[in-house]
């Protein structure tokens, strides 16, 4: 069917219904916060908060060009709009979008409790992004989520090259950045710590030298080889450089037979691609999870059990990249990336409170409105 034969008002109207649900699960005053974070201060074009969004989920959602989506809101009755104009709001829309994801990952869940008293958790990671196509580019995304809200806190486009570190990241005092071990650097560590927070890592026991209170290097594999399954640990060590010294724990787990041997082979796997040598000492070190702390007063399990939050995030992160093709990416605009990244995530959000509404929270599947949006209807 060409496009001259399609009827776009059936179209719009068999989704009617649909947008009514999808409305119902939104965060009280998400349409005051169109205006107050300024994606809708001015209404040229869109006659409503809702036609908006309505209008940007076609984009975010269905993956259409901004021509394409413009061509879309108008057959549809939603908005008059140019695909430059559509763009404007895209970017000016990131933080209404932010707002709406933590309002709505705080109603899902009761993770908006404090992980670590008197502290907050941020989760760390780089990924890189590459456009779909011969002609595509290649981005390294950067980016840094709240743990208690699931909320998307810094997001940076860089070029491939740009390499990962923690010196990137904003930290507030009593910030804790929590991260693989890609950014398990001396420098990207000692950065977070001068301006007041902590961090946790996953930990290469080759490449991040430790010392002992005396000055004497440690070696790592005497004391995990004392380990038993499922047993955690911590020991003190020191971070030793020309800047100075910085006290850290290294907690550490030993994995069961299986997942060591998992480990293992991807080790050989990545190592015969990239036709690299495989040292002993890292074969055996893939027997274990080793974490490197700031934190002096939380435990090894607990320490433990808080980084695997970290790998729930990536996998996430992964299922967002897929199902949603977060590989196309804005390539030149920095605030557009930004602000269509933040679209993404909370079209993420709005599909898992979806699903969770139709699964768990009632039986006419939506959230009852507390606000004055929705006044009683007396019989």
């Amino acid at each position: 069917m060409g496009e001259s034969e399609f009827d776009w008002e059936e179209e719009f109207a068999g989704l009617t219904e649909d947008w009514d649900v999808v409305e119902r699960v939104l965060p009280d005053g998400w349409r005051e916060a169109a205006r107050n974070t300024g994606a809708l201060r001015r209404t040229r074009g869109f006659d409503s908060p809702a036609a908006l969004l309505r209008v940007l989920l076609i984009h975010l959602v269905d993956g259409c060009s901004l021509r394409e989506t413009a061509v879309r809101a108008a057959a549809g009755g939603l908005a008059t709009v140019s695909d430059v104009a559509l763009l404007g709001r895209l970017r000016s829309s990131g933080e209404w979008f932010r707002w709406m994801v933590e309002q709505m990952s705080q109603r899902l869940s009761n993770a908006s409790r404090d992980v670590v008293p008197g502290k907050r958790v941020r989760l760390v990671d780089a990924s890189v992004i590459c456009e779909p196509g011969a002609t595509g580019s290649t981005w390294r995304l950067h980016y840094m989520i709240d743990l208690s809200t699931l909320a998307c806190e810094q997001v940076d486009v860089t070029q491939p090259d740009e390499g990962e570190t923690l010196m990137r990241f904003a930290v507030e005092p009593n910030d804790v950045l929590m991260a693989d071990g890609g950014l398990a650097q001396q420098r990207g560590i000692r950065s977070v710590v001068e301006r007041g927070g902590d961090v946790i890592v996953r930990m290469d026991v080759v490449n991040v030298p430790l010392e002992e209170a005396n000055g004497q290097l440690i070696d790592w594999l005497p004391r995990l080889r004392t380990l038993e399954i499922g047993q955690a640990r911590a020991w003190p060590a020191r971070m030793h450089s020309d800047s100075g010294v910085i006290d850290v724990q290294v907690c550490a787990l030993k994995k069961s037979p299986e997942e060591t041997l998992k480990t293992q082979e991807k080790l050989r796997h990545t190592a015969a691609r990239k036709g690299r040598a495989l040292q002993p000492e890292t074969l055996e070190a893939a027997g274990y999870v080793i974490v490197l702390t700031t934190l002096q007063d939380v435990s090894a399990s607990r320490i433990l059990e808080l980084y695997r939050y970290r790998w729930q995030i990536e996998l996430a992160f992964k299922r967002l990249k897929s199902l949603l093709h977060l590989g196309h990416l804005k390539k030149t605009d920095k605030v557009g990336a930004k602000a269509w990244l933040q679209g993404k995530l909370f079209v993420a959000t709005l599909i898992e409170t979806l699903i969770a509404v139709g699964e768990r929270f009632s039986p006419w599947g939506y959230f009852l409105r507390t606000d004055a949006d929705a006044p009683m209807q007396m019989a």
